[in-house]
């Protein structure tokens, strides 16, 4: 944990997606910093030992939300639990998000094989994924506060493979700087929305695809390596201080940017 001096004290901030590495480590910031942090998920189970382990760590108070980040019913009924318990949210993180094995090209495949459904599926998680809590969350949050999306280095910068999660992402900075636009002018700045563009961290979901069992890179992984200016992946803490920009009054005339955390990554030209 760097050493973190932004005072949310007394902030109500909402993550969704909150129980992955990435996600923890920006909950456990917010959390740091004194405010009282819902995590948003599917999985009540995985959630609750999540809110347990920042509780303990910060002593501050933690939610449970069980609910599904595409689904508008589900995040009204999480909204109005989070109301009920403490009042409205001011930071909103979105951080659900993943991809879809039949969206994904590997080098000996057929990009006609790949699945219609499973494109749809990934479109779906990342891009209205970030959409509908915006809106849902965002009603509640027009007197004051900040949306944070979570965007990707595939969004800019077409990566081999992943198509229709480069798509998704490329779609969520597009939307970060038209609703950043949108709330300014109709809540006089009282709204933000801004997003953070992580490089290669290692997670569960692509942990298999840049690392072997012993540590080393994969050959997609030494790929990555050689483009990353820094030569190595970033810490999940090294997303913190970005966060805590974006979340507090640090930012306040910063709306409708991408704030990439890629170690130069999507400046290198590789030569």
């Amino acid at each position: 944990m760097k050493n973190l001096k932004a005072d949310l004290t007394g902030q109500i901030a909402v993550l969704t997606g909150g129980a992955g590495v990435l996600g923890m480590a920006m909950a456990q910031a917010l959390s740091e910093c004194g405010a009282k942090v819902a995590l948003l998920s599917r999985t009540k189970s995985k959630l609750e030992a999540a809110c347990k382990e920042l509780t303990a760590a910060s002593g501050n108070a933690t939610l449970a939300l069980a609910a599904d980040a595409t689904s508008e019913e589900s995040l009204r009924i999480a909204l109005h639990e989070l109301t009920t318990t403490w009042g409205r949210p001011n930071i909103l993180v979105n951080a659900a998000g993943g991809n879809r094995r039949g969206a994904t090209v590997m080098p000996d495949a057929d990009l006609f094989d790949t699945s219609a459904a499973d494109w749809r599926s990934v479109i779906d998680l990342n891009l209205m994924g970030t959409v509908l809590p915006s809106i849902v969350f965002g009603k509640a949050m027009t007197e004051g506060g900040s949306i944070i999306n979570i965007s990707s280095m595939a969004a800019d910068r077409p990566l081999t493979r992943v198509g229709g999660y480069s798509a998704s992402k490329a779609a969520i900075d597009n939307f970060t700087g038209w609703l950043g636009a949108e709330l300014a002018r109709r809540y006089a700045g009282r709204l933000r929305v801004n997003a953070i563009a992580p490089g290669f961290f290692i997670a569960d979901q692509n942990r298999a695809l840049l690392m072997n069992e012993d540590g080393t890179p994969t050959a997609r992984g030494k790929q990555v390596l050689d483009q990353t200016p820094m030569g190595r992946f970033g810490d999940p803490d090294e997303l913190q201080g970005a966060l805590l920009f974006l979340a507090s009054d640090d930012s306040s005339f910063v709306t409708g940017t991408v704030l990439r955390v890629d170690g130069g990554f999507s400046n290198f030209a590789g030569l």
